[in-house]
């Protein structure tokens, strides 16, 4: 006959063993108490995202009712889906799609890779008080506010104060308005994320490389190998997975983008090409009061979130690679 299973006494705070309670081995309560300390690490992080992540998750309810501030939640009246069905009869709503994905894609294409060259560029730096001060350096346009960043390249490319266009009034040319120009509008934001976020994006990248075992490229340099084909062999596969996980955590914000970027950035004549989800929610939920409207659009930018990540994941998993869960 099988022999019973034997039974730990539980304990209390101090190791104190309490009478009369037991915990079953391998049962999560005798998991927690056995490390508890851990878990009393855990805690603080774990409150975060109750209290601020999941907790206001009841908010979204707000989305299927005609929400009046002066009646509050409980007495405003349910609305039903009238705020999706607004939201997408409107005029503007394909132009905000395709502006959203548009901003998010040439990101993706130009600013996604950026990192990942530029700690493949810091991590072949051998001397390491060289290194660190590079780290730095291109660490730095990520403290910046985007009010900083905006103006900074207001003065650089405004058609009355900027110097780029002084250097070509100097030269005999006409100037050019970059700022009030849309075919200009997408590449600039671009531009602008990559200088400010492409250092400190490298931080995941170069922690990744640090892991990869030094005898591997050690044992590369007696077989001939040089360094392109040391990144090319080792370190690209090592950091193959961590490219995956945030390549996949980047799709699923692709209906998301820099609301404050774009704020200061927009004006009248580059509306067509600057409206996205994130101003259309400021506008009509917080100018307008319309609550419940923008409510309604972050709601539909996390379900194509969330359609996005599922999907992308299992194409991964297809390939043959890890996804996310």
């Amino acid at each position: 006959m099988p022999k019973p299973k034997s039974v730990m006494p539980a304990q209390g705070a101090g190791g104190v063993i309490k009478p009369g309670l037991t915990l079953r081995p391998g049962s999560l309560a005798s998991r927690i108490v056995k490390h508890r300390v851990i878990y009393l690490l855990l805690l603080p992080g774990l409150l975060f995202f109750l209290l601020f992540k999941i907790a206001p998750m009841w908010g979204l309810l707000l989305a299927f009712k005609d929400y009046n501030p002066f009646l509050g939640f409980a007495e405003s009246e349910w609305a039903g889906f009238k705020h999706f069905a607004e939201l997408f009869s409107s005029s503007n709503f394909y132009i905000m799609l395709r502006n959203t994905f548009a901003i998010n894609m040439i990101a993706l294409i130009f600013h996604f890779p950026l990192p990942i060259l530029l700690a493949l560029m810091l991590n072949e730096i051998r001397h390491e008080s060289f290194k660190r001060l590079n780290q730095s350096i291109v660490y730095l346009p990520h403290f910046l506010s985007w009010v900083v960043v905006a103006s900074m390249t207001f003065f650089l490319l405004s058609t009355d104060v900027g110097i780029v266009n002084k250097l070509i009034a100097e030269s005999g040319r006409d100037t050019v308005s970059f700022l009030s120009n849309p075919n200009y509008f997408w590449g600039l934001l671009t531009a602008q994320s990559m200088w400010k976020e492409a250092g400190w994006g490298t931080i995941i990248f170069l922690a990744a490389m640090a892991g990869v075992d030094p005898q591997r490229y050690e044992a590369a340099v007696v077989d001939g190998a040089g360094r392109f084909r040391q990144i090319w062999h080792i370190t690209l596969p090592a950091i193959r997975p961590t490219i995956i996980i945030l390549l996949i955590l980047r799709l699923g914000s692709m209906a998301d983008t820099g609301f404050e970027q774009i704020l200061l950035m927009m004006n009248p004549l580059v509306r067509s090409v600057a409206e996205v989800f994130d101003t259309y929610s400021y506008t009509h939920g917080i100018l307008q009061g319309k609550i419940s409207v923008g409510v309604t659009v972050g709601m539909f930018k996390g379900l194509v979130g969330l359609v996005l990540i599922v999907a992308a994941d299992k194409i991964v998993k297809r390939l043959g690679y890890e996804g996310i869960y």
